[in-house]
Formats: C-alpha cells, structure tokens, sequence
C-alpha cells in the first residue's frame, strides 16, 4: 500500500435534487415532509465556537436564536427525530428535549448537528439536517446498496435529515486506541483494506481519517472491527483516482503502516477478493434498486466533464481496460467498476 499528497478541490457545488433522484427518492420511501427546513435553521443571530474538553476548537459553532424561535425550532426539531426514529410516532418524544444545536460552516453542506435527550435517565442521540445536495444522496445510496452498511436518512426537497453513525473518529482511533493490546492489530489492517477497495469501487472519496469512523464489536473470542464512512461530501465529483483511495490520504498513515506491518500481498489481495465477493452479492440481491439509481443519475449532473474524462482515462490506466474510455457520467464509471468486479468474481 502506499501513501502520498493527494489534493481535493474546496469549491465543490452543492447539486440540487433532479427530477429523477426525487422520485427514486419516493419510489424507495426516502421523501418526507418536514415542519422547518435547512434554511429555517439559518436564522440565528450569532455563534459561539464550540470547544472540545481539552479547550480545542471542533470547527463547530452553537447558533444564538432569538427567544420567539427557539421554541418553535425545538418542537419541530422533535418531530423531524419522531420522523426519523419512528415514521413520525411522537410518543417517542413525549420525554425528551432539545439540548443543544450546533452548525458547522466547515462542511460542503454546512451541516446542523442537533442533541436531543431523554430527561427520565439522561440517554442522548444525535442527528444531523444539511443542505439536500445530490451527490451526497447518491452516496449515502451507494452505502446502502455496496457496503455491508446500513444508512438512516430522509430528504425533504432541498432539505437532509440523517441519523448519527456511532463510532470513533479514525483520527481518534489512529492516536491511541488502535494499539490497544487487546485489539488484533491484524483484523484492523484488514478492514482497511476492505474499506479501501468498497472506496475504489463506489467512488467515496476524500476519506481521510476524520472522515470515518472505527465501529468495535467484542465477539466470544476476538474484537471485530468495522470502518464506516460518516462524509458523502465528495461522492463522485473529482477526477483525481487517489481521491478515491484512502490508502493515499497521509492521514490515514497510521492504517497503511498497519497494514505494511501484519499483511503481505498475497493477503491484502486475498481481503480484497473478499470485499469484491460480498459486493458481488449485494448487488445481485439489488439490483432492480442500483438499476433505479444508476437511471435516476442520468438525468442530472452531478461533476464536470473536465474531472469525468480524467477519471474515466485514470481507472482505465488502473485496471487496464479501456471500456472506461466509453463513459460518459460519474455513475457509467460505478456501474462499470460493478461489471469488472462480477466478472472478477466468477474466474
């Protein structure tokens, strides 16, 4: 594996929801109707930056709102969690309240992360309301559909309600607590390696450290381990390859090193034979869905043509096929990726 400097452009548009997209959208039950938007969520007076227990800066902001608001926001915002969690039951908030809301000018979509808890015993969750961008969407899609993961969330027209993914930062996870001496350093680096091909192929890009998470599940003899994308900012918009290969984010070092350490070639190919097969059979088991997306994605534009045509000729180069050279869209590029995999699978 290698690591290196990979750079990612900081002005990717934000793509509206097409026409096609909203009635897969509907068609799959993902629609929804909130009672406030994005932008309702914007009318704050000021922000106070939010500082983490050590006195650092998060990059997220507490908005200040005027009184008259504030309860209205909150009651909506219970709903929109009733909405979420419950297909709009609201008994599941008849005890909880809203702590606290925070938004982060960081992110492409300028996320809002709001905190609500159960006042009976103190149990807290969080959920998160961004700017509906396409991409994105397709994304979260194509976690649903590729990855053995499963994602939460609802789209209102130019509104998006997604339910927290638990986990350790991989940042957080790389400082100290990869190295815990109960944890097999080896199933760690292999999980890598697996993300990093479910990368490849669906075209996540930008996964850096801090844009994952690391989910630990203590089995009867054993830690397992499992890496979970938590950014789908940069769904196929670059036309870097590397973008879309974590192994060369200098961020996730820690992981390559780990890697470089506890596997050889013959088992990082063998892990990802492994991840190309369970693809294999989500998408057999999908495919009348990612057929659906794959259709709905034509319809709009979702990259440049400049970053298609240089993407399209890099993963040529990289899986020596010059079928890439015939793709027109980011998706054609996917689907493809798909096609090589089935066919890798059955030699």
């Amino acid at each position: 594996m290698e690591i290196g400097d990979v750079k990612i452009s900081r002005k990717k548009p934000t793509y509206p929801v097409g026409f096609g997209l909203s009635k897969y959208l509907r068609f799959y039950q993902r629609d929804a109707k909130f009672p406030l938007t994005y932008q309702d969520l914007l009318n704050f007076t000021e922000t106070v930056p939010v500082l983490d227990k050590f006195g650092n800066d998060t990059f997220w902001e507490s908005p200040l709102y005027p009184p008259y608001l504030q309860d209205q926001l909150y009651n909506n915002l219970k709903v929109i969690y009733a909405i979420l969690k419950a297909s709009g039951n609201t008994r599941i908030v008849q005890h909880k309240i809203i702590d606290r809301i925070e938004y982060c000018a960081f992110g492409n979509t300028k996320p809002f992360r709001v905190r609500i808890i159960n006042r009976l015993n103190d149990v807290y969750d969080y959920f998160y309301i961004k700017q509906a961008d396409a991409s994105r969407i397709y994304g979260l899609e194509l976690e649903e559909i590729l990855s053995p993961n499963s994602v939460n969330y609802l789209v209102d027209r130019d509104t998006l309600v997604e339910e927290h993914i638990v986990g350790i930062p991989g940042d957080v996870f790389s400082k100290g607590g990869m190295y815990n001496q109960d944890y097999n350093q080896t199933r760690i680096a292999k999980e890598f390696v697996k993300f990093n091909e479910r990368c490849i192929i669906s075209l996540l890009g930008d996964m850096r450290a801090y844009n994952f998470v690391m989910q630990i599940t203590p089995d009867f003899d054993d830690f397992q381990f499992r890496i979970r994308a938590i950014d789908f900012d940069q769904q196929f918009y670059e036309g870097n390859s590397k973008v879309y290969m974590p192994q060369y984010f200098k961020e996730n070092f820690p992981y390559v090193k780990l890697a470089m350490e506890h596997l050889t070639a013959d088992t990082v190919l063998q892990y990802q034979q492994e991840e190309r097969s369970s693809i294999v059979h989500r998408v057999r088991s999908e495919r009348h869905r990612i057929k659906d997306l794959r259709d709905a994605s034509q319809l709009q534009s979702l990259s440049t043509k400049e970053n298609i045509d240089t993407l399209k000729k890099s993963y040529a180069i990289f899986h020596n096929n010059d079928s890439y050279y015939r793709c027109k869209t980011m998706t054609d590029i996917v689907e493809l990726n798909v096609k090589n995999v089935i066919r890798q699978v059955k030699l």
